[in-house]
């Protein structure tokens, strides 16, 4: 019988036993083989009110089973999904993609936490060679960095803690600070957009004094609580007299795919845009594939079997590693 975590009540995690519903004729289905653990967002969404939950943010799994409808796809193929933590993923292949011949599977869903911050680098007014700082260097900060470092930006990193402050400079940023560097004559006023990954209120007031005039300050990472009792008024009058554009950082702001006009399908809709977020997992993929993001020695694989004790060392920060993955073809 498949197997999924589920958090069934505030602050427990539990590997149950679940269900596949037959399988539509526009849908394939497969064996999980890795899922990747969003260490933040799970644990906010285990100390919330609303439950069940079933959490999970990416997947690779093998097709097993192929609706009658789908064409392109062959039993065996490995392929990336926005999949659950259970034991099987069930999809319309639109919203899959195959993974790269010899990829490991933990590397490949590295790509969707690549994804997070791909519609900024996809809609940003800043141009290569331009400064960039990345403030915040969890997960999704660290791949941030990466993306605007590949496509050619010159990236900085501003991170208080140590140990992400030297996994930073592990991956290849050569500039990290400690602190946002207003003293730094080359960078005060001169930073043309600041990817606060931190969702820390005292990140973004400091982002808005460093950008240059007209600069750009994207929330990227979740402000799920308050942490400072800075006024909104510091913010505000530092976007009207810095001319910031300070601006959300969703990531849902893309359509999950493009679709161009078709007349025999007016009604099913287009949208005619030129990236996509499926687009922008395509990208990771290539990127990851080159060997241009180097992770060794940053990810913990576990097994799916104990999840309560993995969100406790994930929650005491035992687990120092930024990136997390289950291995589900583990049996304990």
């Amino acid at each position: 019988m498949p197997k999924e975590l589920i958090f069934p009540a505030k602050n427990t995690f539990q590997l149950a036993d679940c269900q596949d519903i037959p399988l539509a004729p526009n849908e394939i289905r497969g064996a999980t083989l890795c899922t990747l653990v969003s260490q933040g967002t799970e644990l906010a969404w285990a100390a919330g009110d609303d439950f069940p939950i079933r959490p999970g943010y990416a997947a690779v799994f093998r097709v097993d089973e192929i609706g009658a409808d789908v064409t392109g796809i062959s039993t065996g193929d490995i392929r990336f999904c926005m999949g659950a933590h259970r034991s099987t993923q069930t999809y319309d292949p639109r919203f899959t993609l195959p993974v790269p011949d010899g990829m490991a599977p933990e590397l490949a869903v590295i790509a969707r936490l690549m994804g997070v911050s791909m519609p900024t680098l996809m809609t940003t007014e800043a141009r290569a060679g331009d400064k960039v700082i990345i403030a915040g260097a969890g997960p999704v900060g660290l791949l941030a960095a990466q993306n605007f470092r590949i496509a050619g930006y010159d990236v900085a990193v501003a991170e208080p803690d140590a140990t992400r402050h030297a996994q930073a400079t592990q991956m290849g940023i050569s500039r990290t600070f400690a602190a946002m560097p207003h003293d730094d004559p080359s960078y005060a006023k001169k930073v043309a957009i600041v990817v606060d990954c931190s969702g820390h209120e005292a990140s973004i007031l400091d982002a808005c004094n460093i950008v240059r005039q007209g600069g750009e300050v994207v929330l990227v990472g979740v402000p799920w609580r308050a942490m400072t009792d800075i006024l909104a008024h510091e913010i505000l009058n530092s976007v009207f007299f810095n001319f910031v554009h300070l601006r959300s950082g969703w990531e849902w702001r893309l359509p999950i795919t493009g679709r161009g006009f078709v007349w025999e399908e007016l009604l099913e809709g287009y949208n005619n845009v030129a990236h996509s977020i499926m687009d922008g997992f395509e990208k990771a993929f290539v990127w990851l594939d080159s060997g241009l993001i180097d992770i060794s020695n940053l990810m913990t694989i576990r097994s799916p079997a104990d999840p309560s004790a993995l969100y406790d060392e994930i929650r005491t920060r035992q687990i120092t590693t930024p990136f997390i993955a289950l291995d589900w073809t583990k049996d304990d």
